[in-house]
């Protein structure tokens, strides 16, 4: 049976939740336009609007903070990650300022007047306001979480639902059930009444405590310690003011401490302080809890400014749903375009991501550079310097693998990686372009009575192991190329009495009866009407093809699903959806998992296609 007052009355409106606030702006435009001489309570709903939007906006700077892990990853606190469950656990998170939204609409009615008769500031309400904080509301609320919230029944009904989050996020704050936040919604305003009700009042101060208020909340459930230790060593008095991101991780770890609501005093007088909060918060501030060397890095790069967005920084609605393009960004576009221009002036290859899979840690860097950057000449060296400079440092770190993607491992860049193994033939870390497990994952989608393909982008590294495979299994290719040398080449690749399975065909036109298309290139609209209806566009290009032909249908791009047994993945790559990656992550993945000591550089090796794939099935991954 579900608790009375556990869920949101809103909770099955989803975005449709907003529309609360619409009698407020009705109230606005009505004021504004109907009653010109009196404009006190348009004054005070368009206010409370201005709070409610403002309110958002600070725990969004602490989300985005807490995940440029490129400034803070030294100081994390916990290095499990949150995950899809948790996500998905807080997407209404902001349910609590609807509701302090609704009760102060409602409450706003008596003083109306008053409102708009405040002044701008008034001291003495602001020293009131700070004896009310810490007079009645921290002692109220640290009696009502310890033995309200954490009581047994109130605990498993109601508050355990805010404890599922034993890895702090900004967000997190903000979530909770119905009761909880009316209770906590009742008391929080205490300090903000007083000062109204003794004549002392005034709009800062409204402003300014609720602002602050949320400011210190999503600072305690950040998940990065930014209170430096010597602050502690100095003045150690202090610790017992304002509590910290550690102080209050420990209490969503273990519950049965550090109770308070802002200041640990009230955990001293209650003799409720966890002994491991001060050691704890030294060890974390001092960056040593960050230096955990990863297992494995997928070096990354971004695709165009629009897909730039949805880094893991950005907003969480954007980077844990598979990328698309959104209208709703298009203001921070410009933001995106002049942070392209400084990464490409600047910056390094940063670190975006993590999680965790059976015991190794698995990180995402991102070479600054942009997909359109790739194909300009003179930026070539440049590029291939960020890349090595990632590889050479993961070496001096420790990693074991480095995976790279897309346009990082391209055959005109790089040779596939084997340039920088060949300039540094004593790296300890193994290169890994993945491009073995993306052939295998574009095998296995073929369905097993195919006879015949069409092939495009055969002068590639994918598109060579992929003809050489599938003549193998007596499967004939055309493969379209203009270049009859480097047809030659793999044809001679091939066993002699297989090289009648290869074709070399010059127009799309060739294959206007062949039903399976494998796309290693861009292909426009035009020249995917020359498939036959039912057609079937496997594709391994990037960005993928745009999928015009309602007649026929699109793979997306090769990508496996990660095990079952993943930990902290919160954050989609690119157009994949949760829990999938590229089949090059996935291949250093497995390369990982499975201890191979060899670099995976330069041209495939066909015979280890099906090892890798078998590799892939043992270790839990999944087709898609």
């Amino acid at each position: 049976m579900v608790a009375p007052l556990s869920t949101w009355p809103w909770e099955y409106l989803g975005s449709l939740k907003y529309l609360i606030y619409g009698p407020l702006l009705a109230k606005l435009y009505y004021s504004r336009n109907f009653e010109m001489d009196d404009n006190s309570s348009s004054t005070w709903c368009l206010h409370l609007l201005i709070l409610c939007s403002l309110r958002p906006v600070v725990y969004q700077f602490w989300f985005t903070f807490s995940y440029m892990l490129f400034f803070t990853r030294t100081r994390l606190i916990d290095h499990r990650g949150v995950d899809f469950k948790q996500i998905d656990r807080e997407w209404n998170w902001d349910n609590f300022i609807i509701l302090q939204g609704i009760m102060a609409a409602i409450g706003g009615y008596k003083f109306f007047d008053e409102y708009s008769s405040l002044p701008t500031w008034n001291s003495t309400g602001f020293f009131i306001t700070i004896l009310l904080h810490i007079g009645i509301l921290e002692p109220l609320y640290y009696f009502l979480h310890r033995y309200v919230f954490h009581n047994d029944y109130f605990f498993s009904k109601y508050h355990s639902f805010h404890h599922k989050s034993s890895v702090t996020q900004s967000f997190t704050a903000g979530s909770g059930t119905f009761l909880e936040h009316i209770i906590l919604s009742m008391i929080i305003v205490i300090p903000v009444i007083g000062p109204l009700a003794s004549g002392f009042g005034s709009k800062s101060m409204i402003f300014g405590y609720i602002l602050m208020f949320d400011f210190v909340r999503g600072f305690g459930h950040c998940n990065v310690e930014i209170v430096p230790g010597w602050i502690f060593r100095l003045f150690p008095f202090l610790r017992y003011i304002l509590y910290t991101p550690t102080y209050h991780s420990l209490h969503h770890k273990e519950k049965d401490t550090n109770f308070c609501l802002f200041m640990p005093l009230f955990d001293a007088l209650g003799n409720t302080v966890n002994s491991k909060s001060w050691e704890l918060h030294r060890h974390t501030s001092s960056g040593l809890n960050g230096t955990k060397v990863p297992d494995f890095v997928f070096l990354a790069h971004v695709v165009d400014v629009s897909a730039a967005m949805h880094v893991p920084f950005s907003f969480r609605s954007v980077n844990s749903v598979p990328y698309r393009f959104r209208l709703v960004l298009l203001p921070i576009w410009p933001v995106a375009f002049t942070m392209m221009l400084v990464m490409w002036g600047f910056s390094k290859t940063f670190f975006v991501s993590f999680y965790n899979l059976r015991g190794k840690f698995h990180q995402t860097w991102t070479v600054p550079r942009f997909g359109f950057q790739y194909f300009i000449p003179s930026a070539k060296d440049g590029i291939n310097n960020l890349i090595e400079e990632s590889i050479l440092r993961a070496d001096k770190l420790g990693v074991k693998v480095i995976s790279l993607a897309a346009l990082n491992k391209n055959e005109a860049l790089n040779g596939g990686g084997t340039l920088f193994v060949k300039k540094h033939p004593d790296l300890k870390v193994r290169v890994v372009h993945g491009n073995t497990l993306t052939a295998a994952v574009i095998l296995n989608e073929i369905k097993s009575d195919v006879k015949e393909v069409f092939l495009t982008g055969a002068t590639s590294k994918l598109g060579r192991a992929i003809a050489l495979y599938l003549c193998r299994k007596r499967i004939r290719v055309l493969m379209l190329t203009l270049s009859k040398e480097r047809f030659e080449s793999i044809q001679r690749e091939a066993d002699k009495e297989l090289q009648g399975y290869l074709v070399q065909v010059t127009k799309y036109q060739a294959a206007q009866n062949c039903k399976t298309w494998i796309v290693g290139k861009w292909i426009t609209p035009r020249e995917q009407r020359w498939a036959p209806p039912g057609t079937h566009f496997h594709q391994f290009v990037v960005p993928p093809i745009f999928a015009v032909r309602r007649n026929c249908t699109y793979s997306a791009l090769a990508a496996m699903k990660l095990p079952e047994d993943v930990e902290g993945l919160g954050t989609c790559e690119y157009t994949m959806r949760r829990g999938i990656v590229h089949a090059c992550h996935a291949g250093g993945v497995v390369h990982s998992l499975e201890g191979w000591t060899h670099h995976e550089v330069g041209a495939i090796d066909v015979d280890r296609i099906d090892l890798v794939w078998e590799a892939a099935m043992k270790h839990g991954l999944k087709p898609v």
